[in-house]
This record gives structure tokens, C-alpha cells and sequence, in this order.
């Protein structure tokens, strides 16, 4: 860390006497003419002035890590230096993975650049290159399950949020599904492939020890970092508060609908999985399978057991010695302040976009339609109780909350209930604003809460509608809450209602809607009803 700390440090002091310096409303900025440049411990990047006010710095596609070509299943290694500056003002290539179904409400979040094996890069938002400041950086780590997506999404681009907050925002690809969570140590006594079964999450901590060795560099502090997540990011989010390798790399940690990584796979499931994706794959020993070409090793994933889906961190002894989140909070995260909640309809997305007839479904069909959330004979008592619940609910509103209970709800309040059992805070919220689009029937569906975190409505019309006075307050609150958080650990505002700490007495929870307010165990009678009777975790 220091040999690269003063790496960076001589190459900017070289740079500087060729540099223009140029001033603006957030510091003295390191640039050659208008173009912002950034030195890295491996080398010099240019990048970009975007933002309202032209006053954010933006590098895109900067590599943390080497590419991992020919290193398939391998701890990521440093990249090689390089002498001459680097454009990063494009998006590096996204981890290889499954296509990815249409969803037309994230239409405006689409911005493939293309896969590759050669995918570990990261992205800056900053309003000031080593000047000193010490902004709280905020890490977005990109949903999708373990197996798709990347930090490219038009929903991620950080402009905004480094505008209004004066924060460094950071976003990241990293390995994916076989590629990244491939159990291989049971099949293979070769100590390359001991960590084979959460490289993925390892790569995470690679990238978060570019941004802590590079803080200064970008203008922040790297004493105040938050990671943050949704969905699948969220999840990532709570498994790194399991990670030994990560403590000290984050110092508060915000999880959005995901938090279905209170435990993830025993040896005992992933090897199975990697036996079969290399019986799928037709090979007979790792090197084969790590010798693969690209296209035919995805191939295989989607036609194997796992459908290029079915794959978590794995708890093997080393990078994860035990579960994060169960049977308790792991200890190593302590003491990271939490923030964590839910959209009131996540599955009005999943299990209503893609299959509309569940918008009308009648009491009839209900029972078969909630046998994947629901214990057979669990069914009717749960439909009888959250008629009672809900008296107004029809049967089409029963199905998609329980879904909605079953995949996200519940593993939220497990976290938060154990979080609360450490010294520090944990901190609930639930989305209930409800979108427009698809004439209404979706409320308030998974992801919709990304456009307001990062301020970004005007790129998210297909799924908020167009920008209204509403949307624009839903921005506000929420970006600044997020803001807050990160810089201080406590996401009270101005704006707010004052809000407490969570804890099981009183389960204060923020309800964000036009009018937010602080309630005090929402929807309780369907919260009791359904953590007595549905599992925790997360249907797969």
C-alpha cells in the first residue's frame, strides 16, 4: 500500500509540472487543457468533464486489475504498467454471462459495451482530482444476481450524485455465475483454483483497494467509504460484510432490495454444480474446463444444472469462513453502520411483467400460483390471513405480496433484526411511491428505487414516466438520505421525518413516498403472519 501510495504520488508530482492547472467551483483540478487526467500506480488516464455545471470529472473504463485471459479461474493480479496516458473515457468490457431478456421498462438504462474475459474495471465521478478534499466515495456495486449486469447502466452514471452530495462515486465490473463463483477446490488440488468459489467478491475487494489506494487521487477520503448496492448488488453488499479481506476497505454499507445473502453455498452444494457443468461442458478436469473457449464455457453454464444462474459466494474456509448473516450478523462487520429496505411490490416486476395473467388472477388460481413462495400446506392460512391483513387486497395483490415478502421483504427484516444486535446502527426503509408507467399495475416494483438514489430520472423516463414535480421530490429525498449516509453514517435530513435506528421493539421504519414518514412495524399483521410461516431465504 505504500510502495503504491507514493507511486501515484511521484507520477503526480511529475505530472503536475506538465499539466495545466485549472480552477473551478470544487478545487484545483489536475488537467492538460480541458481534459481531466488521473494517475493511477499503473499508469496515467484522461477522461472527461460532464455534469450540469461541466464541473465533474468522469473516467470511465479504468483497469484495476489485469485481464483475466488465460487466467480463468484465478485470483485477478495486477494489471501492467503503462507509460503513455490512457483514454478512459469509454466503458471497459462487462463480464461474460447469459443475454439478457428485454424488459422495456429499463430501456433507458441499457448501455451494453460488449463481454470479455477482460472485464475488471472501474469508473469515477469526482469533482476534484487530488485537491485535498476528503469527500465520502460511495461504491456501487451493480445488481443481477451473481451472474449479470455490469457498472454501465445508464442508471448508474454518478454525475448527479457527485454534483449534489460532493461525493466520489465509483462503479465496478467484476467476474460473473462459473466465471466468478465456480467451486473448483473439491475437484482440483491445484492452489490456483483454491479460490475458484467467490472470486467474484474478490475481485470487489480488489477494486475497493484501487480506491483506497487511489482516495487522494480522486478527491476523497478514504476513511469514509460506503458500499452500496440493489439487488443482486445488495447481496454483494452483505456478503463483503462477511469478508475478512474487506474490513477496513468500507466503512458503512447500504443494501436495496437484496438481502438474500444471509448465507451462501456450503462445499457440499457448489461442488455438485461444478461437477456438472463439467460433465455439460464435456470435459474431465479443471484445465480443460479453464482452457475452454469463451463462447462454448457460457454455452455450457446455460445448458448445466446452474442455467447460468444458479450461483452464490461460497463458504470455503478462506474468504468466507462463515456465513455473513447467519445464524448472526458476522462480528467482522460490527461496526458498519446498515441501511437497508425494500420496494413495497418488488415482484409486480418479475412476476408480473413477464407474466401479465398474473395481474388478474382469481382466488381460485391463487393457491397453485403461490406454491414456489409457499409450503403446500402453509397456502391457505397465508391467504386467509392476508385477506385479513388486507381486506382490500384481490387475489392478485395477495400473490405478488407474498412473492414480494418471500424473495425480499423477509430476508430485509432478518438482516436488520440481526444488524441491530451490534454496536452499530442499522437503519429501515420501504419505497412506496408508485410508478406510472404500464398504466399503473406495477406500484412500486423492483429496481424503481436506483432512478431516485442516484438522482438520475431524466434517464430512467420508461420506468419513473416523464420527470413531474413528484419524481423530482422522490430524487431529492432519496439521493440525499443516501448522501447523508455516507457521509456521516446516519441518513436523517432536513426533508425527513426524524428517523431512529431499527430495532425489534419498535421496527421504526422510513416509508418513502411524496409525504415521507417514520412507521413504526408496517404492515405488521402481514409481517408477523408471513415470518411465521415462509423460510428466509430467497426462492431460486
Amino acid at each position: 500500500m505504500r510502495l503504491r501510495a507514493a507511486m501515484i504520488g511521484v507520477a503526480a508530482a511529475a505530472l503536475s509540472l506538465s499539466a495545466c492547472t485549472t480552477m473551478d467551483g470544487a478545487g484545483a483540478t489536475a488537467s492538460v487543457g480541458n481534459v481531466p487526467q488521473l494517475q493511477t500506480a499503473y499508469g496515467a488516464v484522461t477522461g472527461t468533464r460532464e455534469g450540469a455545471a461541466n464541473d465533474v470529472n468522469v473516467f470511465r473504463g479504468i483497469r484495476y486489475a489485469a485481464t483475466t485471459e488465460g487466467r480463468r479461474f484465478q485470483l485477478a493480479a495486477d494489471p501492467e504498467p503503462w507509460t503513455t496516458a490512457r483514454p478512459a473515457t469509454e466503458f471497459g468490457s462487462e463480464c461474460p454471462q447469459r443475454p439478457s431478456g428485454d424488459v422495456p421498462v429499463f430501456k433507458s438504462w441499457e448501455n451494453s459495451v460488449g463481454t470479455s474475459e477482460d472485464c475488471l474495471f472501474l469508473n469515477v465521478w469526482t469533482r476534484g482530482l487530488r485537491d485535498g478534499k476528503k469527500r465520502p466515495i460511495m461504491v456501487w456495486l451493480h445488481g443481477g444476481g451473481y451472474v449479470t449486469g455490469s457498472g454501465s447502466s445508464n442508471g448508474y452514471d454518478g454525475s448527479r450524485l457527485a454534483e449534489r452530495g460532493d461525493v466520489v462515486v465509483v462503479t465496478l465490473n467484476h467476474r460473473l455465475n462459473g466465471l466468478g463463483y465456480s467451486y473448483l477446490a473439491g475437484l482440483s488440488d491445484d492452489p490456483k483454483y483454491a479460490d475458484s468459489g467467490n472470486l467474484g467478491s474478490l475481485d470487489i475487494v480488489k477494486a475497493l483497494e484501487w480506491v483506497r489506494d487511489h482516495a487522494d487521487e480522486i478527491g476523497g477520503d478514504a476513511g469514509n467509504v460506503t458500499i452500496f448496492g440493489e439487488s443482486g448488488g445488495a447481496a454483494k453488499v452483505s456478503t463483503l460484510m462477511g469478508m475478512e479481506q474487506a474490513k477496513g476497505l468500507f466503512q458503512r454499507a447500504i443494501a436495496q432490495s437484496g438481502s438474500m445473502s444471509l448465507a451462501g453455498f456450503t462445499p457440499r452444494l457448489a461442488t455438485p454444480l461444478a461437477k456438472d457443468l463439467m460433465a455439460t461442458a464435456g470435459v474431465s478436469s479443471v484445465e480443460e474446463l479453464a482452457a475452454m473457449p469463451i463462447d462454448d464455457f457460457v454455452e455450457a453454464m446455460m445448458k448445466s444444472r446452474s442455467k447460468a444462474a444458479f450461483y452464490r459466494p461460497v463458504v470455503d474456509g478462506r474468504s468466507l469462513t462463515r456465513q455473513p448473516y447467519a445464524p448472526d450478523a458476522n462480528p467482522v462487520s460490527g461496526d458498519i453502520p446498515l441501511l437497508v429496505g425494500t420496494n413495497n411490490n418488488e415482484m409486480r416486476l418479475q412476476g408480473g411483467l413477464g407474466s401479465p395473467e398474473n395481474f388478474a388472477l382469481t382466488w381460485e388460481q391463487l393457491p397453485a400460483k403461490l406454491t414456489p413462495f409457499v409450503d403446500d400446506a402453509d397456502v391457505e392460512e397465508i391467504i386467509a390471513g392476508m385477506r385479513k391483513a388486507h381486506p382490500d387486497y384481490d387475489a392478485s395483490d395477495v400473490f405478488f405480496q407474498v412473492a414480494t415478502f418471500r424473495n425480499y421483504r423477509n430476508t430485509a427484516l432478518r438482516q436488520a433484526e440481526r444488524k441491530s444486535a451490534q454496536a452499530a446502527p442499522v437503519y429501515m426503509y420501504r419505497l412506496d411511491w408508485k410508478t406510472p408507467v404500464e398504466g399503473g399495475r406495477l406500484e412500486t416494483p423492483h429496481a424503481l428505487d436506483i432512478a431516485f438514489v442516484f438522482d438520475n430520472v431524466a434517464r430512467s423516463l420508461s420506468y419513473t414516466g416523464p420527470e413531474t414535480a413528484q419524481t423530482k421530490r422522490m430524487a431529492d429525498l432519496m439521493a440525499d438520505a443516501w448522501i447523508a449516509f455516507a457521509r456521516t453514517g446516519n441518513p436523517n435530513t432536513a426533508a425527513l421525518p426524524q428517523w431512529p435506528a431499527y430495532n425489534v421493539q419498535q421496527r421504526a421504519t422510513m416509508i418513502f413516498d411524496v409525504d415521507p414518514e417514520v412507521v413504526n412495524d408496517p404492515d405488521s399483521a402481514e409481517r408477523e403472519l408471513l415470518q411465521r410461516l415462509l423460510p428466509e431465504g430467497r426462492s431460486l
